[in-house]
């Protein structure tokens, strides 16, 4: 594995990579790296000649109050695991490195965000776009691999990516999960323990959501207090949003006849956690989505 810290090297090895005709895979990543991104890198290795893996801290998509400072980080940590599970490059620039002071710039995501994460995030996308337009120059991916548990980040790569034209196919992974169903984060270990047990009871009211349209309930506002109401009686912490959406354009819906998403969050003292399952009309969960 080789570590890289410029563009200029990493734009020279992906030129490389393409005069040999090499097909790219590309996993980004804010780093502190758990089993949901080690599996984006092993579903990259069975599809692509070269995997990229990034690790920046990426202070655009972070607000004045949000923990950019505190985020975790172990660099130490990252490499040993990229190179266990078989990066070929991991490419780690500092932010003075991918936003020079002449930088005049950025991408700006008119639609999707005015929902989920986005309406407590102002300007949240337009900074993961931004780096992300950037981040797929660089590396020259032909694929991007994404978890599906920031579901709403994902429906705006795929609509960015499709309005700009970019050469780049993404591809997005399952959330991965503890045993006890709590979706994997960065930001789990920010949880005590009384929090971590109730942490569980996300999934758990999503799941009693989904076994509601299977049993063939279409009334979306039943649904929703049926999910507040499980977590407020399960969990101390404050809910931000519970919500029923089509997925990928993200817009309400009254009644379950295309693809839709199923989205929490909830704010614990230590951390705001989300989750999501996305459905079909019959309640099958959607796995990948390419």
């Amino acid at each position: 594995m080789k570590v890289i810290r410029t563009v200029k090297e990493m734009s020279s090895v992906t030129d490389e990579f393409k005069k040999r005709g090499q097909t790219i895979g590309f996993v980004p990543t804010m780093g502190y790296l758990h089993e949901g991104h080690t599996a984006l890198i092993d579903y990259a290795k069975q599809q692509c000649d070269i995997v990229i893996t990034s690790i920046f801290v990426n202070p655009l998509q972070f607000g004045p109050n949000e923990d950019f400072d505190q985020y975790p980080r172990d660099e130490e940590r990252d490499t040993e695991l990229a190179e266990k599970h078989r990066v070929d490059i991991l490419f780690m620039p500092s932010v003075d490195e991918m936003y020079p002071d002449d930088t005049i710039a950025k991408v700006s995501i008119e639609k999707r965000t005015n929902c989920l994460c986005g309406k407590s995030r102002p300007g949240h996308f337009d900074g993961v776009a931004t780096v992300l337009m950037k981040l797929f120059h660089i590396t020259k991916a032909d694929y991007a691999y994404f978890g599906l548990k920031d579901a709403q980040q994902f429906a705006i790569v795929k609509g960015f990516v499709k309005d700009f034209n970019l050469p780049v196919h993404v591809v997005g992974i399952p959330t991965v999960r503890e045993k006890d169903g709590l979706a994997k984060s960065s930001r789990n270990v920010y949880l005590n323990t009384n929090e971590r047990a109730e942490a569980t009871h996300l999934y758990q009211s999503l799941i009693l959501a989904q076994q509601f349209i299977i049993d063939g309930n279409q009334n979306t506002d039943m649904i929703r207090e049926k999910v507040t109401k499980y977590l407020e009686e399960h969990t101390s912490g404050k809910i931000d949003y519970v919500d029923i959406l089509s997925y990928p354009k993200l817009e309400p819906i009254t009644t379950f006849d295309n693809q839709f998403i199923i989205a929490i969050a909830v704010y614990f003292n230590g951390a705001r956690l989300i989750d999501n399952i996305i459905l079909d009309p019959s309640g099958k969960m959607i796995e990948v989505i390419s």
